[in-house]
């Protein structure tokens, strides 16, 4: 259980319904891709928190949205509570994913283009609009085709020069 001076906050049945939402959104942004080992622990307090707030759920009639498995003391949510925010997690993901793609395609060429001394010496406007031809590029480039033209492109592999061959 939480620990600290404990004070009193009123919801609605309908608000604890969506603080139950905000709580397990707020915990699967934390956990979801952490493994739970020692090197990639989970955050405890998020999941105490939302172990609290999911134990409260009856008091609102709302139990049918958590359980408990019978040899556990944590609270989860239900396939049902889960299911009705996949498509908001999905959405999430999908534009995470498109932006993330953008920003680190764009960057990585701005960084090709310049190197580390030439941008640390750029002022703030000129480096905008040095990165705004990369981020045009890459803005057209997802926005028209999205992956649907990314190949991944075999270098050739360079032999180190011998002595006898300078």
């Amino acid at each position: 259980m939480l620990r600290g001076d404990a004070k009193s906050v009123s919801f609605t049945k309908e608000q604890f319904r969506m603080l139950l939402r905000i709580v397990y959104l707020g915990n699967w942004l934390a956990n979801a891709t952490r493994d739970g080992s020692s090197k990639d622990p989970r955050l405890a307090e998020f999941d105490e928190i939302e172990d609290y707030i999911f134990s409260q759920s009856r008091e609102f009639g709302l139990a049918y949205l958590v359980e408990r498995e019978k040899n556990d003391e944590r609270w989860f949510p239900t396939r049902g509570l889960e299911e009705s925010l996949e498509a908001m997690i999905e959405g999430y993901d999908e534009e995470t994913f498109w932006e993330e793609l953008f920003h680190r395609l764009s960057d990585r060429d701005f960084f090709r283009a310049f190197s580390e001394d030439e941008v640390r010496h750029m002022a703030l406007r000129e480096r905008f609009e040095k990165e705004e031809p990369f981020r045009r590029k890459w803005n057209d480039e997802i926005s028209e085709h999205g992956v649907e033209r990314f190949e991944a492109v075999e270098r050739p592999r360079l032999s180190p020069l011998r002595v006898d061959d300078l």
